[in-house]
C-alpha cells in the first residue's frame, strides 16, 4: 500500500489510533481526524512521523462538518481508502428515560455513528467513481450491531445500520471496483468501554471464550488486512472480533 493515503476519523485515540499506526506501518500515508483531545491527536501525528498526511478537527455530529471533512482532507492529496471509525456510545434505559434524554441520545447516536459514515462514503464514492481506479472502504461497527444487549438498544440499531449500509453499498459499488468492509469488536480494552470495567471485569471475561478483551491492536491488524490487496476479491463482510463470545 505504498504512497497510498487513507482518512480514518476518530483516529486520536483507541481503535483508530491503533488502525492508523498499523496502517502507517503497512506504508499507508494517514490523515487523521479528531473531534476533540489536540494534544492527543497532536501525539499520533508525531507517532506517525513521516506517514502522517494530514490533521482534521470537525465534530461529525454537524452534517455540514461532516461534509466538509472529506473535501478538506482531500484537498491536500489524494485519497484512496475512509476508515470511518468515530462513534459513540451513550447507555440509555429505552424505557425509563425521560423523553428529552430519549431524544437526545438517539440523535446524537445516529448523527455519529449513522448519518455521519454514511455522508462520508457517499464523498469517498463518488470521488473514487470520478478518479476511475476504485478504492476501499471500512466501517469499525460491533457486536452488538448482531445481538441485544440491553441498555444499548438504541447503539445496536446505529451499528445495525451500519452494518447493513455496508453490506448494500459493497453491491451497488461493486462494479467501480469500490470494497466496503466493517468489523464488528465486542468487548475492548479502550477509554470507551473501561468507565466503570473494574468492576464488571469478574463477570464480562467468562463470556468470552478466548479468556480476554480485545485489544485496539486486534481490531487493527483485522483493518490491516482489509484494506490490503490481499482482500481483494472480499467485499460486504463484517468481521467478529469478540474471542469467540457471539457467533452468527
Amino acid at each position: 500500500m505504498e504512497g497510498k493515503r487513507v482518512l480514518v476519523t476518530g483516529s486520536s485515540r483507541g481503535i483508530g489510533k491503533a488502525i492508523a499506526l498499523q496502517l502507517a506501518q503497512d506504508g499507508w500515508k494517514v490523515a487523521v481526524h479528531y473531534t476533540a483531545g489536540v494534544d492527543e491527536a497532536k501525539a499520533t501525528i508525531r507517532e506517525l512521523g513521516d506517514a502522517a498526511a494530514g490533521l482534521y478537527q470537525t465534530d461529525l455530529a454537524d452534517p455540514s462538518c461532516t461534509t466538509s471533512l472529506f473535501d478538506l482532507a482531500l484537498a491536500d492529496g489524494p485519497i484512496h481508502a475512509l476508515v470511518n471509525n468515530a462513534g459513540v456510545y451513550l447507555p440509555l434505559n429505552y424505557a425509563t428515560s425521560d423523553d428529552a434524554a430519549f431524544e437526545q441520545n438517539w440523535s446524537r447516536t445516529f448523527a455519529i455513528n449513522v448519518e455521519s459514515p454514511a455522508r462520508l462514503m457517499r464523498a469517498a464514492a463518488k470521488y473514487f467513481i470520478g478518479q476511475g481506479s476504485g478504492g476501499k472502504v471500512l466501517n469499525v461497527a460491533s457486536r452488538v450491531g448482531f445481538r441485544g444487549e440491553p441498555g444499548a438498544a438504541v447503539y445496536a440499531a446505529s451499528k445495525a445500520a451500519l452494518i447493513n449500509l455496508t453490506r448494500s453499498l459493497a453491491v451497488e459499488m461493486a462494479p467501480h471496483n469500490i470494497g466496503f468492509f466493517g468489523i464488528a469488536p465486542g468487548w475492548v480494552d479502550t477509554a470507551m468501554s473501561r468507565d466503570g470495567m473494574q468492576d464488571r471485569l469478574a463477570s464480562i471475561l467468562p463470556t468470552i471464550p478466548l479468556g480476554r478483551m480485545a485489544s485496539p491492536e486486534d481490531c487493527a491488524a483485522t483493518a490491516s488486512f482489509l484494506l490490503s490487496d490481499g482482500a481483494a476479491y472480499l467485499s460486504g463482510v463484517t468481521i467478529d472480533i469478540n474471542g469467540a463470545s457471539y457467533l452468527h
